[in-house]
């Protein structure tokens, strides 16, 4: 399967079949509310407001599965992103990323890009706490937390993943090479 095959929900259970992100790159994150890397929004409505008129989509994720740190539902999600980080792009359902109820597209995302190792001053630290629950987590390709980022480019080619610690300020010149 292509990702342009896989259909999505939108916040309020309707379908979003990928297909119609054909010709775009797609930033595909998967976001908590209440995560020490929740800040991270700023930066991705930052690249949203910078790429998106050159066609870049942010499909953003909520999920639930890291810490219990996006309890809300989608609604009060989506009105915490508009309201603390004034983001503009949409929030699409709450999924799960990994085990026996992860969305299909998560599937495939991470049967394109593995693991890619965790950076920048908090590596250390994601490692040690990962390790707790995963002592194999760099041999496989789970999600390991909130904020994992993947980057689709216009032919529908995953690209890249980028694991939570990776700021979004630091993939900007990934999606602008693909744009």
């Amino acid at each position: 399967m292509a990702i342009y095959d896989y259909t999505v929900k939108d916040r309020n259970g309707n379908d979003v079949p990928l297909s119609q992100y054909k010709g775009k790159v797609m930033l595909i994150v998967n976001t908590a509310t209440g995560c020490g890397f929740t800040p991270q929004y700023e930066g991705l409505e930052n690249l949203w407001k910078k790429f998106h008129d050159r066609g870049l989509e942010i499909l953003d994720f909520p999920c639930n599965q890291f810490g219990n740190q996006a309890p809300e539902n989608d609604e009060e999600i989506h009105s915490f992103c508009q309201m603390k980080y004034n983001t503009s792009f949409d929030n699409l359902k709450k999924i799960e990323v990994n085990g026996p109820d992860e969305i299909p597209l998560y599937t495939f995302l991470k049967s394109q890009k593995g693991f890619a190792g965790f950076t920048g001053e908090n590596a250390a630290f994601m490692e040690k706490h990962v390790a707790q629950f995963d002592p194999d987590f760099k041999n496989n390709a789970e999600i390991k937390w909130n904020f994992t980022k993947f980057i689709v480019d216009r032919n529908g080619t995953v690209a890249a993943r980028f694991e939570s610690t990776t700021e979004p300020s630091e993939i900007e010149a990934c999606i602008e090479s693909l744009l």
